[in-house]
C-alpha cells in the first residue's frame, strides 16, 4: 500500500472540521468520500474538489440510523471501492444541565456521536482488514477529557470515543490498522461563530496560545495519523487544544 493513491471517507464533512479534513485528504492526493446529512451541500463541496483536480464523492448519511450507515456504505464501496481511511467526524451537540435532560436528548446524542461511529467504523473494517492497511481517525474533543458543565450527554459520547479508539486499536493492530484519536480544543467554526462575545473572551482566557483552532488545524492533525509517516502510531489520543488542556 505504501505510496500508494487511497480512499477516505469522511463523515460530517459538510462544513467546518469535517470539510476541512475532506479538502486536507484529497491534497494530499487521496479520493475523498464526503459524508452528511445534507446531500446538496456535499455535491456543491465534492464538485469544487473535482475543479480543482481532486478525485471527490458524495454520498448521504445520516449516523442516528444504523440502516442508513449501512447503505451508504454499501454505495460507497460499489461507487469507490474499499475505503483506506475512516475519519470519523459526524456529531451533534443536545447541551442541558444534568437534571434537567430528557432521556431522549442523551440518547440521540450518544447514537450519533459513539454508536454511529462504532457502526462506521465496524462497516469499514472487513476492506482495511483484507487489505491489511487501514487508519480510523475518531475525532473527540477536549471536553471528553476534561468534562464540560451542561453538556453530559455530548462529553459521554467523546470519552466513549476515546475508550472505543483504544480498544479498536488493541483489535486491529495484528491487521496494519491504526487507530487514533484526535481531539479538538475550542474551534473557530459555525457552532462557535454564534457565541456571545463575553462567552468568547472567557474562553481564550483558558487557551495559554490566546486564539481560538482553525478548523485547519484539526485537519492538518488527521492528514498526519493518515500518513505513512504516523504507521508506527496507534492507540494515541492527540489533543489540539493550543494547550488548555495538557
Amino acid at each position: 500500500m505504501k505510496g500508494m493513491k487511497r480512499t477516505a471517507l469522511v463523515t460530517g464533512a459538510s462544513r467546518g472540521i469535517g470539510l476541512a479534513c475532506a479538502q486536507a485528504l484529497a491534497a494530499s492526493g487521496h479520493k475523498v468520500i464526503l459524508a452528511a446529512r445534507n446531500l446538496e451541500k456535499l455535491n456543491d463541496e465534492a464538485a469544487a474538489l473535482r475543479a480543482a483536480g481532486r478525485d471527490a464523492l458524495a454520498v448521504a448519511i445520516d449516523l442516528s440510523s444504523a440502516a442508513s450507515i449501512q447503505e451508504s456504505l454499501k454505495q460507497t464501496l460499489a461507487e469507490a471501492g474499499p475505503i483506506h481511511i475512516l475519519v470519523n467526524n459526524a456529531g451533534v451537540t443536545k447541551d442541558g444541565l444534568s437534571m434537567r435532560m430528557k432521556l431522549e436528548d442523551f440518547e440521540s446524542v450518544l447514537q450519533t456521536n459513539l454508536t454511529g461511529a462504532f457502526l462506521t467504523a465496524q462497516g469499514v473494517m472487513p476492506g482495511m482488514m483484507k487489505e491489511r492497511w487501514g487508519r480510523i481517525i475518531n475525532i473527540a474533543s477536549v471536553v471528553g477529557e476534561m468534562g464540560n458543565a451542561g453538556q453530559a450527554n455530548y462529553v459521554a459520547s467523546k470519552a466513549g470515543l476515546i475508550g472505543l479508539t483504544k480498544s479498536l486499536a488493541l483489535e486491529l493492530a495484528s491487521r496494519n490498522i491504526t487507530v487514533n484519536a484526535v481531539t479538538p480544543g475550542f474551534i473557530d467554526t459555525d457552532m462557535t461563530a454564534v457565541l456571545k462575545d463575553e462567552i468568547k473572551q472567557k474562553m481564550l482566557e483558558v487557551i495559554p496560545l490566546k486564539r481560538f483552532g482553525k478548523a485547519e488545524d484539526i485537519a492538518a492533525a488527521v492528514s498526519f495519523l493518515a500518513s505513512d509517516g504516523a504507521a508506527y502510531i496507534t492507540g494515541h489520543v492527540l489533543k489540539v487544544n493550543g494547550g488548555m488542556y495538557m
